[in-house]
């Protein structure tokens, strides 16, 4: 899925929560087989409550290359979720992507998981 409809959004300032739809870079090591590893940039499909509660959150990463004038440009890996710890794996906030973007990427997964 390339990743399109990216926009910066100010945080405001505290600690950080995930929100569904954020893309942020988060540390994927350590992986196995053909995972992704590394820090990296992800996006975030769990809701803020439920990260916020248990410092635990749904992320795909974002296979990417980082042109200058850009955020973020590249295809997220719908079919790579990962849960993850995102407090102990240092995630910081990079933009969101547009309403669109999001549906598309839950279709996807919905496809993997009910058919």
């Amino acid at each position: 899925m390339k990743l399109i409809g990216v926009k910066r959004v100010e945080k405001k300032s505290g600690k950080y929560i995930p929100e569904r739809g954020d893309i942020l870079w988060l540390y994927f090591s350590p992986q196995a087989g053909h995972e992704q590893a590394g820090k990296r940039p992800a996006i975030c499909l769990s809701p803020k409550l439920y990260n916020e509660k248990t410092n635990l959150g749904l992320f795909c990463p974002i296979e990417v290359s980082l042109p200058a004038n850009c955020p973020v440009r590249g295809v997220i890996l719908a079919d790579q979720i990962r849960n993850l710890d995102w407090n102990i794996r240092k995630v910081s906030f990079i933009a969101r992507v547009s309403e669109d973007t999001l549906e598309r990427v839950l279709e996807k997964i919905q496809l993997l998981l009910f058919y």
